[in-house]
């Protein structure tokens, strides 16, 4: 795997929760980018990175692939319409009409271009709360 990040010790790491079949069309490479839509400024909006890595974990399951950012897409909203996002990276994102309409209130939206996804074998991770992004380690790039 080939990441942006020259040093790793400075790479991001993220958590990324995923519920079926997505985690799977991730893992095959059929989904491209995933998006994490939001209320409030939460994780992975203006967090994550080009080369950060990225956990996949299924929902009340164990972590199972890995993957890397390759492009990252913050918007906010109030400023860019939703149909917009929907109609230039909707193909990508491979969701349908009941996902966007329940998008419709959010005020956040990060795209992430996820590349070289890859299954690993199944590692056990003990997250109790019901947060879908999580960052392990931001990456430390305002200390340089």
């Amino acid at each position: 795997m080939t990441s942006a990040c020259q040093d790793p010790f400075l790479c991001g790491v993220h958590l990324a929760v995923f519920s079926q079949p997505y985690l799977d069309l991730v893992l095959t490479g059929e989904k491209k980018i995933e998006s994490r839509f939001s209320r409030n400024r939460c994780a992975p909006f203006d967090e994550i990175r080009k080369g950060d890595i990225i956990l996949l974990k299924e929902v009340s399951g164990p972590v199972c692939g890995i993957a890397l950012a390759s492009r990252i897409w913050f918007f906010d909203l109030d400023n860019e319409p939703i149909e917009a996002i929907r109609q230039q990276y909707g193909g990508a994102i491979l969701a349908g009409d009941e996902f966007w309409l329940q998008k419709e209130e959010s005020s956040f939206a990060t795209l992430i271009e996820l590349t070289n996804p890859t299954s690993i074998e199944p590692l056990a991770f003990d997250k109790r709360d019901r947060r879908g992004w999580v960052s392990l380690r931001p990456r430390q790039m305002e200390l340089f």
